[in-house]
């Protein structure tokens, strides 16, 4: 009983709460099956490292943001054009992460850009990488804030430059004003070859003036830095919300057939 107390106190003070909640159920097992030394030493070790990953892989889901948790296998792919499938997986491997690469989705709303998006970025915390989601709205009125409480500085430190992944959704949904797209350019300019982004857009690159106060040398610096590293997806078809409605009874045919036949048009 005394030895009990002693482990447990050690493992309080180590801060090894899984070895105090499993050992004492890794001891039977080992007794049973006759462990060697370092194999009871293995298992207890890696009760705690396993409970410790887990632990990590919540505490970074629940700082990226995520809106919803959306991941690869839900992914329709026969649904979309544009997706390549071996693309995506390639990009699952994270390796883009470690090369400071981006990746930028196009295509209509509802087509799945924010769900790829999501879902790669969930990957990257599955791999205990730190990650941000937020909206291109939320992350200006955060930037314009922050100025004006003379923060500017510390939140880039913290906010832009502490993740590996930045995730920027819905360019292109409204127009910015000149301190807006300045802010934007800051972000591509401190994260360029240092951090990797995913970005969302409806529009096509040729449209991104209209974006960012219709500043041409602003945009041409934000796509020069962006573009250099990047992955391009280019997604077309139907909206995968409309479908879900269609296929629900509440939706007009007729506007779904206008709809899709407007998305077929894509994004060029």
């Amino acid at each position: 009983m005394e030895l009990t107390t002693e482990i447990e106190s050690l493992c309080k003070e180590l801060q090894l709460p899984k070895i105090k909640e499993e050992y004492h159920t890794l001891s039977n097992n080992a007794a049973k099956e006759s462990w060697k030394y370092n194999e009871y030493l293995y298992e207890v070790l890696k009760t705690e490292a396993t409970h410790k990953a887990e632990r990590s892989r919540k505490t970074l889901t629940k700082l990226a943001g995520f809106p919803t948790i959306k991941t690869l296998e839900q992914y329709d792919f026969e649904f979309t054009v544009g997706v390549n499938r071996k693309q995506i997986e390639e990009l699952s491997t994270l390796e883009f992460i470690k090369r400071k690469e981006n990746i930028i989705l196009l295509g209509q709303s509802g087509v799945g850009k924010t769900h790829l998006a999501i879902a790669l970025a969930y990957k990257a915390v599955q791999s205990r990488m730190k990650v941000k989601f937020t909206t291109i709205s939320d992350l200006v009125l955060q930037m314009n804030t922050a100025k004006k409480e003379k923060r500017y500085d510390s939140f880039i430190k913290q906010t832009i430059m502490t993740p590996s992944l930045l995730v920027i959704d819905e360019i292109g949904y409204f127009p910015m004003n000149k301190e807006e797209a300045n802010h934007f350019f800051q972000v591509i300019s401190r994260r360029y070859e240092r951090g990797s982004l995913i970005i969302t857009s409806n529009l096509v690159f040729s449209e991104w003036s209209s974006i960012f106060a219709n500043d041409k040398v602003v945009t041409t610096a934000i796509l020069d830095r962006l573009l250099h590293h990047s992955h391009i997806i280019n997604i077309l078809g139907d909206s995968y919300r409309l479908k879900e409605k269609k296929e629900a009874g509440e939706l007009n045919s007729d506007l779904f057939k206008f709809q899709t036949k407007n998305s077929k048009k894509g994004v060029n």
